[in-house]
């Protein structure tokens, strides 16, 4: 048996694979591939529309927002948000991990070309992102704030904003990369302007954006270009040209089977109890070590923890590899290892994981 850790592009779940794998074939009887139907064809226009309702039931976003289906991965969006919301304005930044910082290092750069400034409001990156920043609402300046931005999960380094941690008394718009945690915990849209997500964690295949911004922050002014405009890319209903059509077909069958498994909140308890299990283990350990100092911010997404020494974690990493569980190995950032136990990971590979551990720790301890 083969175990996926893989950060992103991640675990699918099984029915969406082989739902996929006979639509590559004929695709709703039409004798065509889902990959060959055109984007402008009664048939894709279903499957987009059938993938924004269930998503917004799924997500219950209110009818004031609208949803983007978009390309350029969520690192694209480091650039659109700031552009789109924020010039002549100030954008604020909590940075907590290193997609954080490269959201705020893009801002920085569109300031040095246009009418934006772009604030930190701390880092924890000395602390090699070991915890979240504490955010002082009061150095935010409201009257000319654009909005405050964070990342709800921080993949690489294993924290997350929840969603009773979230600001609430700044007073201005939050946008929110939640790439590696939108539909594994449960958040309440109204509480964010805009959320954007990478969809290879945990809506689908790469090649895939999903943007929720609300309909009073889309910018009344034309951007640089019409493809990073999000009002052009709105009326046009997310097709002001050809969008990626396979991943937005996969994005719907994973909505399909998201509302099967009970919805958000059913599945951010199984994320819960597969990562407890997984968190109780290294904790009772004197082998293992998770480097997150707050429990309250542990990710139930991306479990880190490393070995004694580093020789030790390549090492783990290689057994690991050998044995089926792919992807084991930390970020080349911070080393270690990394479990991603995303929405279709199965708990049993979790149990498999942490007899493996056993094992490991009882060998070379």
């Amino acid at each position: 048996m083969v175990y996926n850790f893989g950060a992103g592009p991640s675990v699918l779940p099984q029915e969406v694979l082989k739902k996929a794998q006979k639509d590559l074939l004929d695709f709703e009887n039409t004798g065509m591939s889902v990959l060959e139907i055109s984007h402008r064809s009664q048939n894709f226009q279903k499957v987009i529309d059938e993938a924004e309702k269930d998503l917004r039931e799924l997500m219950g976003i209110p009818g004031n927002y609208k949803v983007l289906f978009l390309q350029g991965g969520a690192s694209t969006q480091f650039s659109m948000v700031p552009l789109n919301l924020a010039v002549g304005k100030k954008a604020y930044y909590a940075i907590s991990g290193a997609f954080g910082k490269k959201a705020y290092d893009e801002a920085v750069k569109l300031s040095e070309f246009l009418n934006l400034e772009a604030i930190s409001l701390g880092s924890t990156e000395a602390e090699a992102y070991k915890r979240l920043v504490n955010i002082d609402e009061c150095q935010i300046d409201k009257k000319n704030a654009a909005y405050l931005h964070l990342t709800t999960n921080n993949t690489i380094e294993g924290t997350t904003v929840y969603p009773e941690a979230l600001p609430e008394g700044a007073d201005v718009p939050l946008v929110a990369d939640m790439s590696s945690n939108i539909l594994a915990v449960d958040y309440e849209v109204e509480k964010f302007g805009l959320i954007y997500a990478g969809a290879q964690k945990n809506l689908g295949a790469a090649g895939l954006t999903l943007v929720i911004v609300r309909e009073d922050l889309l910018n009344a002014h034309s951007t640089l270009s019409s493809m990073m405009d999000y009002q052009i890319l709105s009326k046009n209903g997310s097709m002001y040209n050809t969008p990626p059509t396979f991943a937005i077909y996969l994005a719907g069958l994973v909505f399909k089977w998201a509302k099967k498994q009970g919805g958000v909140k059913a599945l951010e308890a199984n994320n819960r109890k597969k990562a407890q299990l997984l968190y109780d283990y290294i904790d009772q350990s004197g082998f293992y070590q998770n480097p997150v100092v707050n429990r309250a911010q542990r990710s139930i997404c991306n479990v880190v923890f490393t070995s004694p020494s580093q020789e030790l974690d390549a090492l783990f990493a290689k057994e690991a590899a050998n044995a089926g569980f792919n992807y084991i190995k930390g970020h080349r950032s911070v080393g270690g290892m990394r479990a991603s136990i995303y929405n279709a990971f199965p708990l049993e590979g979790v149990i498999e994981l942490i007899k493996f551990m056993k094992e490991f720790e009882e060998k070379y301890r």
